[in-house]
């Protein structure tokens, strides 16, 4: 072998000596702590992400390309590369602790731009695993510009970007988080702006990871993470389903997945489900089960802004996006984390053309001076003015009651670009409730009495104006949204937005 290799034999051997080096992370004992600690390791989290046999590494070589010195750092703390998912190519970036903590180098942080760069130019999604300290301190070299932070602002809305927090993320890193359009944090992980030692320095307060970032502040209260997952594997796993959700690109359409339920039926369950009397609460998540196609149902940030569910799903194969109201929680009344929330999956969801069906059932934005001061106008506003700018198709039901701004901010509004507008039968609209709102005008009893009577003939009151297309038996409400899907087929592939996704 040696004579067939001939002058070649050296160079092939320092060759094989580096790519070792390069894949060799922390090293065997401290990949073996990442593992007992119950994590995978970098280059485990990237056989899991792809299809197996897919993943192909870019920048192995990239940073210290030795182990001499006093600090080698293998791939430069950042295994990199592409591979598929479900057949189709993604881009992937795994911060590897057991090299450095995870930290970014110069040259590490060249690949991230790299990869920004690399997505949007093949038009692919872009995978984020997060476990890092930030910047490395110890790393004065300076790095490309622009750099990776703005490269993913000017990906967004191009491509799906999805961020995995897997461990301790700070600083630089955890700003990739909410540059991201979905976030899944794993039980004990945790981000912030600045680690427990550097707060403890700057303004006094002893505080740990996970009460300065962990799931219980980011996703239940601050809503920069979307979802809670038990470990790695369950990350993953939920990202590769997300993903499969999307087109590759904004270029593109969604895969379709026709399964055994993805034609027509009637959902005669439903009336056992909700009561028309709009005072009775139901879990809105028992009908979004019934309606969709069996085992599609994907709930976007079930932790916050409760009374309002957002979700993507599959409607007769297709890729959809859901936005109801959820009765069981304060009636289905939009607060400001449940505005928020939509506002930025409306977004999202408008980026890349999925459909988005508004099921209203809500007594309006939240009133009072705590709602008041947390903002309540601006941020259902904003949310407002995410459904009025999709372009896509908007599918829009009320189910039984949606009185003043609850109306509009779930796309109620006649004639603004719905390709389907319905609603029950038994539905009650307006600027407010009839009995609180006649108390407020101290309206007489007639007048009261013929107030009621406008709102509990509102369905057919607006449809004979064309408010509303058609008031459906609620037992059809799956087929009637089949049939608006089907009526928006025609479109094609649009061009994507000029400007991206707000965080």
């Amino acid at each position: 072998m040696t004579d067939e290799l001939g002058r070649w034999s050296a160079i092939l051997a320092e060759y094989q000596r580096r790519r070792t080096f390069s894949r060799s992370m922390g090293g065997p004992e401290k990949a073996e702590r990442h593992r007992a600690a119950g994590r995978m390791d970098a280059r485990r989290r990237a056989d899991a992400l792809f299809d197996a046999g897919s993943f192909v590494e870019i920048g192995g070589f990239a940073g210290a390309m030795t182990q001499d010195g006093p600090a080698p750092a293998p791939a430069d703390a950042l295994v990199a590369g592409f591979g598929r998912i479900d057949g189709r190519p993604v881009l992937a970036a795994i911060e590897d602790f057991t090299v450095l903590g995870g930290s970014i180098g110069s040259a590490g942080a060249d690949k991230r731009y790299r990869l920004c760069q690399l997505a949007a130019q093949e038009r692919v999604p872009l995978v984020f695993m997060l476990e890092g300290a930030g910047h490395r301190l110890t790393d004065e070299s300076g790095s490309r510009a622009p750099n990776d932070l703005q490269g993913l602002a000017e990906l967004s809305g191009q491509v799906p970007i999805v961020c995995l927090v897997l461990g301790a993320s700070a600083g630089h890193g955890a700003l990739t988080a909410p540059l991201s359009d979905f976030v899944v944090m794993t039980e004990g992980s945790a981000m912030f702006a600045a680690g427990p030692p550097l707060v403890k320095a700057a303004i006094g307060e002893v505080v740990t990871k996970e009460q300065l970032g962990g799931p219980q502040v980011h996703v239940d209260i601050s809503g920069v993470a979307h979802n809670l997952v038990a470990d790695d594997a369950a990350a993953i796993a939920m990202a590769r389903r997300y993903l499969s959700y999307f087109p590759s690109s904004a270029w593109g359409t969604p895969p379709a997945a026709a399964g055994l339920d993805a034609g027509p039926r009637r959902l005669d369950a439903i009336l056992g489900l909700i009561d028309p009397d709009p005072r009775i609460p139901f879990r809105m998540a028992d009908v979004l089960g019934l309606l969709v196609d069996q085992d599609s149902l994907f709930e976007v940030q079930p932790r916050f802004g409760r009374s309002l569910i957002t979700a993507l799903a599959r409607l007769g194969g297709r890729s959809v996006a859901i936005v109801a109201n959820d009765p069981s929680v304060g009636a289905g009344a939009i607060d400001g984390p449940a505005a928020d929330k939509a506002t930025h999956f409306l977004e999202v969801a408008g980026a890349f053309g999925l459909p988005v069906i508004f099921l209203a059932d809500n007594p309006g934005v939240m009133a009072g001076t705590a709602a008041e001061k947390s903002g309540i106008l601006r941020r259902s506003a904003r949310m407002f003015v995410a459904q009025h700018r999709l372009r896509g198709p908007k599918l829009h039901v009320t189910l039984r009651k949606a009185f003043g701004f609850g109306s509009s901010i779930m796309a109620m509004n006649p004639f603004d670009a719905q390709t389907s507008v319905l609603a029950f039968p038994a539905i009650t609209l307006g600027a407010m409730p009839a009995g609180s709102g006649s108390d407020a005008a101290k309206l007489d009893a007639e007048a009261r009495a013929q107030v009621a009577a406008r709102q509990a003939g509102s369905a057919y009151h607006l449809a004979s104006r064309l408010a509303f297309d058609d008031v459906i038996d609620p037992r059809d409400l799956r087929n009637a949204l089949l049939d608006g899907l089907a009526l928006a087929d025609a479109r094609g592939v649009r061009e994507p937005r000029a400007m991206g996704i707000l965080p």
